[in-house]
């Protein structure tokens, strides 16, 4: 155990801790000059809050006892315009430097959308969605805090505290020490806590992005279930992610309520202090009461914005730590950032070559073992076997979906590990075995790879693929909204759209993965015939549980335990009476 944690914290160490300083270069520098109208509103705003304290002198020591009413009546218009200023630049403030933080907010979150989707299919596959969703919409929240309220309310606090302290040395430089003595000690207390306090934000979004993944998924999986009856399971599992949850605010805000309590007790000290020696030196006559009540206005001044320092100074902390976990992932490596990857492709003919081709998801693990075979252009080559044998995989890899361990693979004589992936996934279709589709219309959804794509060209894909069979009958046609994943359409309809799908996208590469695998009979004859006229002309790998779909392949390749068994045409596995006659007779007689 005690090693698992000692990893653990190695790991943390070597995660990216973003510095205020760089923050301040990539975030708040590019928005310099909003930022800089915004701190000169603040100067405006603070020094226009100082009014008040520094004309209170003027009004017990100079007007009450002269009995100035002029003088009354330009201390009142000073202070009144003050207010103004003061009300005006606070406004201005919050339209400038709020606004412009949730468009920081909406800008970021962009460009994390953007990165997380040029990642490779390996970090999808190991990364929940829920997660991802809570990474890209939480975790950069916290800028606000640098361009927005935790900016003006730092920098504001500070010019404030300074001004404050400027006057009250010259007010009484021994009340003023007296005061700065518990403020020092409480600054120490706080920056010790700050930098206990960040490693708790980081975790916070660690465990958001948990819970809300599980939920996610709980979500989507409702009628699962349901079926199982496991709902109080399942709300036992999100209850244990709150509570979690709720541990680590509580951690956050005990330490926070901690700085607080322990700056109101040290200043309190001080203010207490202040009575007694400001009463004594009014005794003595070295202070007027107009000083004393300048002074302890002036006091409050100084001291608001260092009690504020909790506050702020989590924000602040809060903000870094999602940027952390932003900065995480901005620093993953892209699918196309890979420097090897120059060959762009523009017409291909789709010949795909595997030559020594082994993989492994797991080290030391392999799934394939040095395939080698041939795809000519035009051509269908089918992929048999048994479950876990590794047809599926050899899908992946010829979709590039996956990387070789070792060998190559090749589309007609380039090395795919040296294509741009772009330009050959836009020569690219899938059909899969569980097809995804997205909540909308039926139209909607077919038109997803082309949305520019022609009525007539719509029109073509959704008679190929008989999906007018079934929509038809419905009451909007293709513009029935179909629901999340297409849970309103049977397995069959989706089937149909999802190859209507790649249909219209028109590409020279097809790979179907179990297409019929969802279909009834009647189904099934009427997508062969689609399936018949989509394959024409085109590169066509496809994985087939049901044999007797693939009778007319060009070549069939039988895998079994990562290795290619067999391979011809149907006629000579028969023939051959090996493993494909044995799977092809066995389901024959079911």
């Amino acid at each position: 155990m005690q090693h698992l944690k000692n990893k653990d914290s190695k790991k943390e160490s070597k995660r990216p801790k973003v510095s205020i300083l760089k923050a301040f270069k990539t975030i708040i520098w590019p928005k310099r000059k909003l930022v800089f109208i915004g701190l000169i509103l603040i100067v405006f705003s603070r020094l226009s809050s100082l009014v008040l304290p520094w004309k209170s002198k003027a009004l017990l020591d100079d007007v009450i006892p002269n009995k100035d009413y002029d003088q009354l009546y330009n201390l009142l218009l000073i202070v009144g315009l003050a207010i103004l200023v003061q009300s005006i630049t606070s406004f201005l403030l919050t339209r400038i430097l709020s606004v412009q933080a949730q468009f920081l907010i909406s800008e970021l979150r962009a460009q994390v959308q953007k990165k997380v989707l040029s990642l490779p299919i390996s970090f999808f596959d190991n990364t929940k969605s829920g997660a991802l969703v809570s990474r890209i919409m939480n975790d950069v929240e916290g800028v606000r805090n640098l361009i927005g309220t935790g900016l003006v309310q730092l920098v504001g606090g500070t010019i404030t505290a300074v001004i404050s302290m400027v006057l009250l040395i010259q007010i009484s430089p021994s009340m003023t020490f007296f005061v700065l003595v518990p403020v020092a000690i409480f600054g120490v207390l706080a920056l010790k806590a700050f930098k206990y306090i960040r490693p708790i934000f980081r975790n916070r979004g660690v465990i958001n992005a948990e819970v809300n993944g599980r939920l996610v998924e709980t979500l989507s999986g409702v009628r699962v279930i349901k079926a199982f009856n496991a709902e109080a399971q399942e709300n036992e599992v999100f209850e244990k992610g709150v509570d979690k949850l709720f541990q680590n605010v509580k951690k956050s805000l005990t330490a926070t309520a901690l700085m607080t309590s322990s700056s109101t007790f040290l200043l309190g000290i001080a203010s207490t202090g202040i009575m007694g020696i400001g009463g004594y030196k009014i005794i003595t006559g070295e202070l007027t009461v107009g000083d004393f009540l300048s002074f302890t206005l002036l006091l409050g001044f100084m001291i608001a914005p260092i009690v504020q320092m909790s506050n702020i100074g989590s924000q602040l902390t809060e903000a870094l730590a999602g940027l952390d976990r932003t900065e995480e992932l901005m620093n993953m490596e892209a699918e196309e950032d890979d420097e090897e990857r120059t060959i762009s492709l523009k017409n291909i003919e789709g010949e795909i070559v595997f030559q020594d081709v082994s993989f492994a998801y797991e080290e030391g693990k392999d799934v394939l073992n040095n395939i080698n075979f041939k795809v000519p252009s035009g051509s269908v080559t089918a992929l048999v076997g048994s479950s876990g044998s590794g047809k599926s995989t050899i899908a992946g890899l010829s979709a590039t979906f996956l990387n070789p361990k070792s060998g190559t693979i090749t589309v007609d004589n380039q090395d795919m590990s040296k294509v741009k992936l772009s330009s050959f996934r836009k020569h690219l279709g899938v059909v899969l075995q569980d097809e995804f589709l997205f909540e909308g219309t039926i139209k909607e959804n077919i038109l997803f790879p082309r949305p520019n794509a022609t009525e007539e060209e719509l029109q073509d894909a959704v008679k190929a693929a008989y999906v007018n069979e079934f929509t038809d009958r419905f009451e909007y046609g293709l513009d029935t909204l179909i629901g999340e994943r297409g849970v309103k359409l049977s397995g069959g309809q989706r089937q149909r759209l999802a190859i209507a799908r790649a249909i219209l996208a028109n590409p020279k590469i097809i790979i179907l993965d179990e297409a019929t695998s969802s279909l009834d009979t009647e189904s099934e004859s009427l997508i062969q015939k689609s399936l018949s006229e989509l394959v024409k002309d085109r590169t066509t790998i496809v994985i087939a549980h049901r044999l007797s779909t693939i009778k007319q392949a060009d070549q069939i390749l039988v895998i079994e335990s990562g290795s290619i068994a067999e391979r011809g045409t149907h006629d000579e596995l028969i023939e051959a009476k090996g493993r494909y006659f044995d799977l092809y007779t066995y389901q024959s007689k079911i």
